[in-house]
């Protein structure tokens, strides 16, 4: 029970403290058009030990880039390799990245490899979504899993085998315009929509840089007069990036992560005047199995039939939580810790409170 406090409590002062101190900026907001891109490419990855490819598409990969080298195999040859893997390759290519410089890449597998452990990608183009190549790309890959099989089909898998790193994988080819050093603003785009947060942004540039300098143009979006000239427009937002705002706070929000139980309660959270009385049902489901046996001279076969037993048993105690008006996550938090709830029960409390409307919060079960 002390860790179970612990944690909630922890939580409650992690969310109070978020909202003590400003913010700078660059932490809130993301320049207008100053963006990574996405890239994508399909290649072959060799030299590995038995663990490749037995698909069509491999072998036809491998064809195509022998014939591109002069080798030219007769039509319908099987090859019948398993040192090679058909492979997606994915990397991003970083706002304002030039010609030249070398980005991370990673690798994954198309078809039934088992490992791409000690192979190396061959030259692969990088295309974005406009069709263009961006980047090209070649390497020895870095595997952090590991699959190991028996004679006696016995296997081993340890974290996912079938993707691999290669860092600085990627040499970029073109650049992508940004349009950074177009027009006489910048727009700050805010990470998360909040009109009063756009509000605090706009008080605080003007504040910093005069008055007009930045407008909201709506909840998510400041404008900003900024230098036509670049060296200037750089050296505006380092300037500007750094002024610290402080935040509107967050609406009020419950996250409940079911798959570990995880609850997060926002400081905003209130509840109206509510009583809840959460009593533990223990539903067990039995299965077992009857063999029916025939008489011998009846002619019939011998059959199993599943038999489930279902039992319903009321829990030992009962909780009555009360809620009086207005309570708040520190409420909340000690009225499931005294009775010594678990995560799992606050979660069947918060549902019931904001199906009878006494939950003033919006609640979200990922």
């Amino acid at each position: 029970m002390f860790t179970r406090k612990f944690v909630m409590i922890l939580t409650l002062l992690m969310v109070w403290s978020s909202y003590s101190y400003a913010e700078r900026v660059k932490d809130l907001a993301n320049v207008g058009g100053v963006r990574a891109n996405q890239l994508i490419g399909y290649g072959l990855v060799v030299g590995l030990t038995g663990s490749g490819d037995k698909t069509p598409f491999a072998e036809q990969s491998l064809l195509s880039m022998l014939n591109k080298f002069g080798i030219h195999m007769p039509p319908g040859t099987k090859t019948k390799t398993k040192n090679i893997a058909a492979v997606a390759v994915l990397a991003e290519l970083p706002a304002f990245a030039k010609s030249g410089q070398k980005i991370d890449i990673t690798v994954s597998s198309l078809g039934n490899a088992k490992s791409l452990r000690g192979g190396t990608l061959i030259l692969t183009p990088l295309k974005g979504v406009d069709g263009n190549v961006y980047a090209l790309a070649q390497g020895s890959l870095v595997v952090g899993g590991l699959d190991a099989s028996g004679a006696d089909g016995s296997r081993i898998t340890i974290n996912i085998p079938s993707v691999g790193r290669i860092p600085d994988g990627a040499m970029v080819e073109r650049t992508v315009t940004t349009g950074f050093d177009l027009g006489n603003t910048i727009s700050l785009n805010l990470k998360n929509s909040d009109f009063t947060t756009a509000t605090h942004l706009v008080n605080a540039i003007n504040k910093k840089l005069g008055g007009g300098t930045a407008s909201a143009i709506d909840g998510n979006t400041v404008e900003v007069m900024a230098p036509r000239i670049t060296n200037q427009r750089v050296a505006f937002l380092s300037m500007l990036e750094n002024i610290e705002v402080v935040p509107g706070e967050e609406s009020a929000r419950i996250i409940v992560n079911s798959r570990t139980g995880t609850v997060v309660i926002g400081q905003n959270v209130r509840v109206s005047p509510a009583a809840i009385t959460h009593g533990g049902l223990t539903v067990k489901i039995t299965e077992s199995y009857d063999t029916s046996q025939p008489n011998p001279l009846a002619g019939g076969k011998t059959a199993v039939t599943p038999n489930s037993v279902i039992d319903i048993q009321a829990g030992d105690k009962a909780h009555m939580f009360k809620f009086p008006k207005g309570a708040s996550l520190d409420d909340i938090v000690q009225a499931v810790n005294k009775v010594g709830a678990a995560p799992g029960d606050l979660v069947a409390i918060l549902e019931a409170l904001k199906q009878s409307g006494a939950l003033k919060a919006d609640l979200m079960i990922i």
